[in-house]
C-alpha cells in the first residue's frame, strides 16, 4: 500500500515539474499562449497543497479518548455509556477536549500566581497524571473529565459525610416538595412546561427543572422556587461556583429506566432528597441498590456507573428528587478555592 501511494505521489510531482518546466520554456519563446498554462498549473499546485494541508488525521479507535482519555461520541448517535450527550460547545463532558490538559495546567499557574501554590500539590499531580488515571480506572468507576487522587472512593457516603447540608436539606423538605407541586401544575396544560428539561432514558421519561446548571444560576427558574434557593443559600458545602455544581428537581415518570452512566468528575458527592418515592424505585451506584425515602437524603459518588429505575405503577405518580451537588469531604478549602477558578463557567 505504502510503495503504491510513494509512487503515485511521485508521478504528481513529476508530472508538476514536467510542466512548469516546459511552461518556463515556453514563456521564454515568448508563446503568449502559455502564460494560461503556468497560470493553470500555479493555480492547481496551490491547490493541492491546500488539499493535502487541510486533511485531518484519522480518528481514533472507538473507545480511545484525546487529552484526558474521553471517548465523547464513541458509539453511534452520541451515545457513551448508553446515555445521550447534548454534544454542546459549553457542556464539560460534550464539548471539545483537545488540549484539555493544557488547558487545565495553564488555569492552575495562573490560580497559583495570584493567590499561592501551597495545597496545590493533589491538583498539580491530578493534571500531569490525568490519562494515566482515567486509563487506569477500574470500569466501575470513571470519571469523565477529572479525576483527583487519593480521595475516599465508595459508591456511597454516609449522611454524616457532609452533617449539616443533608440536616438542612431534610428541615425544608415540606417547603420544598410545595414549591415542587406549584411547578408541576403545569404539566395538566402541556407537555414540557416553560424551564423544564427532557433527557435522554432508555424508556420511559426524565425531566429536570434546573436552578443551578453545570454552576450557573438559572435566574428565571430560580424565581419561581424562592424557598428552595434561599435553603441551597444556606448551604456550606453547595459546588455551585464551578461546571461540577447542579442543583435541580429531577422527576422520573413510571416505566422510566435511566441507562448506565458516568460522571463527570470524583470531586462531589451528589445528594438526593427524596421529595416523592413511590414503591419500585430504586438508585444503582456500583453495582449497590438503594431505595430513596421521602423527606431523607441520600449521597453517593456519581462517578461510579449508577442507573436509576421506576418501576411503580401509573396510579402512584412520578418519583421526585430534589439534587444538588455538594463537595466531596475530603477536597481541601485550598483545593476548593482552586477548583473553582480552574473549572468556572465558561472559562
Amino acid at each position: 500500500m505504502w510503495p503504491e501511494r510513494l509512487a503515485a505521489w511521485s508521478w504528481s510531482l513529476d508530472g508538476l515539474r514536467d510542466g512548469i518546466g516546459s511552461g518556463i520554456q515556453s514563456v521564454r519563446d515568448c508563446d503568449a499562449a502559455a502564460l494560461g498554462t503556468v497560470a493553470c498549473l500555479l493555480l492547481l499546485f496551490l491547490w493541492y497543497c491546500y488539499h493535502v494541508g487541510r486533511e485531518q488525521p484519522r480518528p481514533h479507535p472507538p473507545g480511545m479518548g484525546i487529552g484526558l482519555g474521553i471517548g465523547l461520541g464513541a458509539e453511534a448517535g452520541g451515545l457513551q455509556n448508553g446515555f445521550a450527550y447534548c454534544q454542546s460547545a459549553e457542556c464539560v463532558r460534550c464539548g471539545p477536549q483537545d488540549g484539555l490538559n493544557q488547558k487545565l495546567y495553564r488555569g492552575l499557574q495562573e490560580y497559583a500566581k495570584r493567590y499561592s501554590w501551597s495545597g496545590m500539590g493533589r491538583i498539580h499531580k491530578a493534571i500531569r497524571e490525568q490519562g494515566r488515571y482515567l486509563a487506569g480506572r477500574a470500569s466501575i468507576q470513571k470519571p469523565e473529565v477529572f479525576f483527583l487522587p487519593d480521595l475516599p472512593t465508595a459508591p456511597y457516603f454516609p449522611r454524616d459525610a457532609q452533617k449539616h447540608d443533608v440536616e438542612v436539606l431534610e428541615r425544608n423538605f415540606q417547603a420544598i416538595l410545595g414549591e415542587f407541586e406549584s411547578l408541576y401544575k403545569a404539566f395538566s396544560n402541556c407537555s414540557l412546561p416553560q424551564g423544564w428539561r427532557m433527557n435522554s432514558t432508555a424508556s420511559g421519561e426524565w425531566v429536570t427543572f434546573y436552578l443551578v446548571n453545570q454552576g450557573v444560576c438559572v435566574p428565571r427558574n430560580c424565581r419561581r422556587c424562592p424557598r428552595t434557593y434561599r435553603v441551597l443559600g444556606s448551604l456550606r458545602t453547595c459546588i455551585g461556583n464551578n461546571v461540577f455544581g447542579n442543583a435541580c428537581l429531577s422527576v422520573l415518570s413510571p416505566g422510566t429506566v435511566v441507562a448506565e452512566h458516568y460522571g463527570p468528575t470524583n470531586i462531589r458527592l451528589r445528594c438526593h432528597l427524596g421529595l416523592k418515592t413511590p414503591s419500585g424505585c430504586e438508585l444503582v451506584v456500583g453495582g449497590e441498590p438503594q431505595c430513596w425515602a421521602e423527606g431523607r437524603c441520600l449521597l453517593f459518588d456519581d462517578s461510579f456507573l449508577h442507573t436509576a429505575f421506576h418501576e411503580g405503577s401509573a396510579e402512584e405518580g412520578p418519583r421526585v428528587i430534589f439534587m444538588v451537588d455538594l463537595w466531596h469531604p475530603n477536597v481541601a478549602a485550598a483545593e476548593r478555592q482552586a477548583l473553582d477558578f480552574i473549572f468556572a463557567p465558561g472559562r
